[in-house]
């Protein structure tokens, strides 16, 4: 994994940088010495680390700006980075750059019940949003599977999702507005509590756009009403294929669950030792189906749903009959990267999403490449909205057996583009999807979409190295390409 060189002459003012900073965030806002920054060397994409230059905590909006002026006025790059969960490398640090860590901003400053929204800090974590509101019957949607420990500020630089995002949306869904600080250590405000902004959508630009436009320091996000009666369906089938069918036909047959996730054999049984949630092992898919609403709907739901999986052979089906019932069944597969741990000595996370028709036969390619690269691959996956996160488990003490997997990763990534889908969903692209950009965009696209990022970051300060495979310097970009003596729209005036 190739990164930006190291800027030499950055590195060589590192102790004066080191006492600058120390004067912007004092006490131990600062963090220099190798050890204790070896905390802060990697993310959840564990096989690729780097010490950073320096490691910076702000406490508050006012440093976080005038750190990121400091940064923009002496030419120093900055990694922004939250609860280092990131599966994409999206927080790698480079050795020449300042990690900007938020783990600080861990506060919920408002929760306005009335107006169905809550306000606070990046640093605070998804399931504490849910937790904060849970007594008053509210929740927050987005609910990655990480959601005990991923932090609001990262979900929405990855624009996460989770098992509920079929029905309820992704974190771009549920986020009503930001503070956000420019490299210039401007402080902006975009959105706020009511439902819509006028202007460019801002917003939207920002949520997902992976710390390379400004770092978010305050986020407001919606907050929905707990369902009147939710039940999860547990249905077992002989085959993956015959999984990925029933999959379509529910969504075909205008049925939108809450949640429909799939799981293969493999993390069936890893999920099953790990959490003891009942789940059957005799079966080679698992699709677990959560119908909520009022309980009139949801009973008549489920029976249309239980039809439809004994049409495409389902061999269990199971209905929970308690809400302690119906959380063990997500337990095992909230839990099924963590159990996976235990029957691998190292797994890489994919991250792609494909039209929900074509499961049956990505599945199928894909064991394919699991015998062409000679790597078992455990399938988790949001199946109803054709999220997949396939496992692919190898051994990086065993030569080749890194390059081996991201080789198979690559493939996947490919494959998800060439049915018709795309290379992330909700992990991001960072620099493990970052090569395979041009498989996805051509040139022309890849340019607009680095022109977009020189309107925040004209010296590409703001965590370089991710996303984009060549970065083009600005004042490139700014220039008219030329064809054939002609230049584009003649007859649009030129100033």
């Amino acid at each position: 994994m190739r990164m930006p060189e190291p800027d030499a002459a950055v590195m060589g003012r590192r102790e004066s940088i080191v006492a600058d900073l120390r004067r912007i965030v004092p006490g131990e806002g600062v963090i220099s010495s190798i050890d204790e920054m070896r905390a802060y060397d990697c993310d959840g994409l564990s096989a690729y680390r780097q010490l950073p230059l320096i490691v910076v905590l702000p406490s508050t909006t006012e440093q976080v700006a005038r750190v990121l002026a400091y940064c923009h006025k002496n030419g120093v790059k900055v990694v922004p980075r939250g609860a280092g969960t990131s599966l994409s490398g999206g927080s790698l640090p480079l050795a020449d750059a300042v990690t900007l860590g938020l783990g600080k901003f861990n506060r919920i400053l408002d929760i306005d019940l009335p107006n169905r929204c809550a306000v606070v800090q990046p640093g605070v974590s998804n399931l504490a949003i849910s937790n904060a509101v849970a007594a008053d019957g509210f929740y927050y949607a987005p609910d990655p599977s990480s959601q005990i420990a991923c932090s609001i500020g990262g979900n929405v630089a990855e624009n996460s999702g989770g098992v509920h995002c079929l029905k309820y949306g992704l974190t771009t869904n549920n986020v009503l507005g930001v503070e956000f600080v420019t490299i210039e250590g401007e402080i902006l405000r975009l959105g706020g509590k009511y439902l819509d902004s006028g202007g460019l959508d801002l917003l939207g630009i920002v949520t997902g756009s992976e710390g390379l436009l400004g770092i978010v320091t305050e986020v407001t996000v919606r907050l929905l009403r707990r369902p009147e009666t939710a039940k999860a369906v547990l249905m077992g089938f002989p085959s993956n294929e015959d999984g990925g069918d029933c999959v379509a036909a529910i969504i075909a047959a205008g049925i939108i669950p809450a949640g429909l996730e799939m799981m293969d054999k493999d993390a069936i049984a890893a999920a099953e030792d790990f959490v003891h949630a009942g789940y059957p092992l005799d079966v080679e898919a698992l699709l677990i189906c959560e119908l909520d609403g009022p309980e009139v709907e949801v009973d008549h739901l489920i029976e249309r749903v239980a039809a439809i999986a004994k049409d495409h052979k389902a061999s269990t089906l199971r209905v929970s009959t308690s809400e302690a019932e119906r959380m063990r069944f997500w337990a095992g597969r909230k839990a099924a990267f963590p159990a996976v741990g235990r029957i691998s000595p190292d797994y890489m996370c994919m991250d792609g999403t494909i039209p929900r028709g074509r499961l049956p036969e990505v599945l199928s390619r894909m064991r394919a490449m699991s015998v062409k690269h000679g790597l078992r691959v455990a399938n988790v996956f949001h199946a109803g909205d054709g999220n997949l996160h396939p496992l692919i488990l190898f051994d990086a003490n065993k030569e080749t057996e890194l390059e081996r997997a991201e080789a198979f990763g690559a493939d996947i990534l490919t494959l998800c583009v060439e049915v018709g889908g795309v290379l992330t969903g909700e992990h991001g692209v960072g620099v493990e999807k970052r090569d395979l950009m041009p498989t996805m965009f051509n040139e022309s696209d890849m340019a607009h979409q680095q022109r977009l990022k020189c309107a925040f970051d004209d010296g590409h300060l703001l965590n370089p190295g991710k996303v984009f495979p060549t970065l083009h310097r600005c004042a490139e970009l700014g220039k008219l390409h030329v064809s054939g003596g002609n230049l584009p729209f003649p007859d649009i005036p030129r100033f």
